[in-house]
């Protein structure tokens, strides 16, 4: 069949379309790169511009230089690979009981969970379970077990195995399989994409943990990346305001901008890197399990 002039005209905008719409993600993106790669003078005199005026990594030597960085790092990444796993594994575990028609009280369980997501014992309740009866103050495990099942991620995935057909469940327990059979062996491996979507969801929540620090952490060894980042740019700033107020050491220049900008680049930097090896099933993930309620 020929494509009709119409047909070509429609893919010729779509493609311009999205060129379009790729530059404007693109561009600032190399404008984050540019500017941590400047001198802080030359951002000041220029504005941020696609190449480096003056190339510095004096910004990079401001957040490398100890190595409370690398233990920001490597806290960061332990509470995110073991907490996205365990998240994963009890949300899955919940969302497919909740999807059993079998199972009784499903619906008032359901609405219990649902009732946390619209109100919660509020910051000094939790603080006192936390710290207090938990005994979680100054524990890497403060980042994981207040946040085990996300009601949202777990309807999400309850809504996914929902659309399963249940003649799958019932021929095997025909054969013999109790639920934890079907779900590990049969349920899971076809809720891939929804897996995929929600760990994405999980790891991204994990990553981007800096409250669960200023709240339960003096450890400087268990602080996490992103209270690490947010307090080296507080100093940078409290720096710069002495820097004026003082009116001494003229010549020398606080990297506020470009420190900022080296900051965005250290902590997007790794996770960035997860998600094209998921984006075949994040997308497909959200629009399937969104679609029954």
């Amino acid at each position: 069949m020929k494509t009709s002039l119409e047909n070509k005209a429609i893919d010729l905008f779509s493609y311009l379309f999205m060129a379009i719409f790729s530059i404007f993600c693109i561009v600032p993106f190399i404008l984050l790169i540019s500017s941590s790669l400047s001198d802080e003078k030359a951002v000041q005199a220029t504005g941020f511009v696609l190449f480096p005026k003056e190339f510095s990594l004096f910004a990079y030597k401001v957040i490398f230089q100890d190595n409370a960085i690398f233990n920001a790092y490597k806290t960061t990444i332990i509470f995110t690979v073991l907490g996205t796993v365990l998240c994963l594994i009890l949300t899955s575990a919940m969302a497919y009981a909740l999807s059993v028609k079998t199972f009784t009280h499903r619906n008032k369980i359901a609405f219990f969970v649902y009732f946390t997501m619209l109100f919660n014992g509020g910051l000094i309740p939790s603080y006192l379970l936390i710290a207090k009866y938990l005994g979680l103050r100054d524990n890497i495990l403060v980042y994981i077990l207040p946040v085990l099942i996300n009601p949202f991620n777990m309807f999400l995935l309850r809504n996914f195995f929902k659309q399963i057909p249940d003649s799958l469940a019932e021929s095997a327990k025909i054969d013999g399989a109790n639920d934890i059979y079907i779900l590990y062996k049969i349920i899971l491996p076809l809720a891939k994409p929804a897996l995929a979507t929600i760990g994405l969801f999980y790891g991204l929540g994990f990553w981007n943990e800096w409250f669960t620090a200023t709240l339960y952490i003096d450890n400087k060894d268990l602080y996490s990346l992103q209270y690490l980042i947010m307090k080296v740019l507080r100093e940078v700033d409290f720096m710069n305001q002495m820097n004026e107020m003082q009116g001494v050491m003229a010549n020398y220049v606080v990297p506020t901008n470009t420190a900022r900008m080296a900051t965005a680049v250290v902590t997007v930097g790794p996770i960035i890197f997860v998600y094209p090896f998921i984006q075949k099933y994040f997308v497909k993930g959200l629009v399937v399990g969104a679609v029954k309620g």
